[in-house]
């Protein structure tokens, strides 16, 4: 390795993510993947039968970085290293992904009202052969949400691209009583343990 990293690859379409990198000073370069199912995709975010939840997160951030790193080799593109993350909301021990409609992202606003939940995040950067991953977990509470104030939050559109439904970051905001953990984490990118990782492969040394 030649002097320190100054730049990185963003495996992730996620505009909070890219917030958060330049937040933290980050410079990077958007590394896209394959998202149309008639094409294939790069990654399978499908949980296996009967996974912990921590180890499906972990998983899907080794792919997704695992994935970036190939396409970058095979693109012969300027060697930074990938980053990769992804986030998942697990209540009651059950993964609860992107909603796929106005009345699943209802539904599950309606579980999480008035409940703690829990957020995790993964992190990984990959290297030529070198992976590795950090983990986040944070414990969010809700407020009691009348169904008016659901269905009028699910009418924003807002969630249908966040796990769990709601962004906290955004208008969800409002919803949470309390939180215990990393907020940029249950944004999507927990910088510090996202600067700690970037720091052990020499970014910015």
């Amino acid at each position: 390795m030649n002097g320190p990293i100054k730049r990185i690859y963003l495996a992730s379409r996620s505009p909070r993510r890219r917030e958060l990198l330049k937040q933290a000073g980050i410079a990077f370069e958007i590394m896209l993947f394959r998202e149309d199912m008639r094409r294939g995709v790069d990654v399978d975010e499908s949980p296996h039968p009967d996974e912990d939840p921590q180890a499906y997160v972990l998983r899907i951030a080794r792919s997704k970085a695992e994935a970036a790193n190939l396409r970058l080799q095979q693109r012969r593109l300027p060697d930074y290293p990938v980053l990769a993350a992804d986030t998942t909301v697990v209540l009651g021990g059950r993964i609860l992904g992107k909603p796929a409609d106005h009345a699943e992202a209802q539904a599950m606003l309606s579980e999480l009202s008035g409940r703690s939940h829990e957020v995790l995040t993964a992190v990984a950067v990959c290297r030529h052969e070198r992976l590795e991953t950090r983990l986040s977990v944070s414990t969010v509470e809700f407020a009691e949400l009348s169904m008016a104030r659901i269905r009028q939050y699910v009418a924003t559109g807002e969630p249908l691209d966040k796990a769990g439904g709601y962004g906290i970051q955004g208008r969800a905001g409002a919803f949470v009583r309390r939180l215990s953990g990393s907020y940029t984490g249950v944004m999507g990118l927990p910088l510090y343990e996202t600067v700690e990782l970037l720091e052990s492969f020499g970014m910015g040394s």
